[in-house]
């Protein structure tokens, strides 16, 4: 095989979270190598949602290219006035326009080349990793950094059984009538009208929609965590059938959205050689599905601390420095605040749909600064169990059942 070069450090991938892990490597002056499949400007396929306030701690609203203010869920069962009524967030929600965030984050990248590539085998020979592509290329590098995604084959992790996923079908278009008010951002409607009895028994989903105004709404069906998974085609028919029961026709489509990702995924065994980031390093929030704004939260971080390690001890072989990466990525508080999220999400898989819809209930009944924070991942770790007792004490007693013993199927 011929060398192509030797780097400090080289990363793989070419979606969101290379490119910021990328961005902070070169901002930091280290030498990066990125390898990918693709290039990192071919189009992201999928929206990437957040709310406000978080974007704007990162400084970075402007990359918005939708915010809203009218921000609601619904929770009752669509029958009778109460059923009906929706519960108001009062906080501005918003959607990442992906090409300026994805341009934002290449420009920041300083034009770094990526070499497309696929990896085969990598070999960690002491003081360097050796990556060996399919085109009989071989890079080196101090430490390598796998930002591919969770299907990547080179990252170690236990074997904890089935991974719960989340999945979503979603369509951008025009609609006979509009699925959500105007200027709306409808964040959870899990009323069931359009289900039978039998459905509902079967594992729930509910519709994340929104007006994008100039008469083009986006309304996906998405179920929060199950395994196996729901498959597209059912949350189509699901998606279809909630619109009939409202009279609503889908007339045009612009854009079908596909989402398919682990939400329970064990966390990396965090000894190995090499280091991950994004998806493959199981930053996906148990809880909400959301990951961008704890990669651009947390990227920072980690490229301060391998730039240091790099220029102060320029000895650190590859296994040294993968792990001063996951003592960052992964500290004990961040391990124990997911553990946490990963048992209430165990939890929450086994509650029915009425059980789930009122969880959601109660859950929205905290404090929104204790709601928001849970749901990005930001509450310090005792301040994050204080939240859950909260939630344990207002929630009604079969949510609380459901909290402590998971709730048992109608078979059992």
């Amino acid at each position: 095989m011929k060398l192509i070069n030797f780097s400090e450090v080289l990363v793989m991938g070419a979606g969101p979270a290379a490119l910021c892990i990328v961005a902070e490597l070169v901002e930091q002056g280290l030498n990066v190598t990125a390898l990918a499949s693709h290039t990192p400007d071919k189009p992201w396929p999928n929206t990437y949602g957040i709310w406000a306030e978080e974007v704007e701690s990162l400084g970075l609203e402007s990359l918005l290219g939708h915010r809203w203010s009218n921000t609601v869920s619904y929770f009752g069962d669509g029958i009778g006035r109460q059923g009906k009524n929706p519960t108001i967030h009062n906080f501005d929600y918003g959607l990442f326009d992906q090409n300026s965030l994805q341009q934002s984050l290449l420009k920041r990248c300083r034009n770094l080349s990526w070499n497309l590539e696929t990896a085969e085998e990598i070999r960690v020979l002491g003081t360097e990793t050796e990556v060996l592509c399919k085109s009989g290329k071989k890079y080196k590098a101090r430490l390598v950094i796998d930002a591919s995604g969770h299907r990547s084959r080179f990252i170690r992790r236990p074997d904890h059984g089935p991974v719960a996923e989340q999945a979503a079908y979603g369509v951008v278009g025009r609609f006979s009538s509009p699925p959500v008010s105007k200027d709306q951002f409808v964040l959870m409607d899990f009323r069931p009208n359009h289900l039978t009895e039998k459905e509902k028994c079967e594992p729930p989903s509910f519709l994340y929609a929104m007006d994008f105004g100039d008469d083009i709404f986006f309304a996906e069906e998405t179920s929060l965590a199950c395994s196996p998974p729901l498959s597209w085609n059912i949350l189509r028919e699901r998606l279809q059938r909630r619109l009939s029961s409202r009279g609503i026709e889908i007339k045009e489509i612009l854009h079908e959205e596909h989402c398919l990702f682990p939400m329970n995924l064990p966390l990396p065994d965090r000894n190995q050689p090499l280091l991950a980031f994004g998806g493959a390093a199981s930053m996906v929030h148990p809880a909400s599905g959301y990951m961008v704004g704890a990669l651009l939260r947390r990227a920072p971080a980690l490229g301060a601390e391998l730039a240091l390690a790099m220029s102060v001890k320029p000895s650190l072989d590859s296994s040294a420095l993968a792990k001063k990466g996951w003592e960052v990525l992964w500290s004990p508080e961040l391990v124990n605040r997911h553990r946490l999220y990963q048992f209430g999400l165990r939890r929450l898989m086994s509650f029915k749909e009425d059980e789930l819809r009122d969880f959601f209930a109660t859950f929205f009944r905290l404090p929104r600064k204790d709601w928001s924070r849970f749901l990005a991942n930001t509450l310090p770790l005792p301040k994050l169990i204080l939240v859950m007792l909260k939630l344990f004490w207002i929630a009604s007693w079969r949510v609380r059942r459901g909290m402590v013993f998971g709730i048992p199927s109608s078979s059992s």
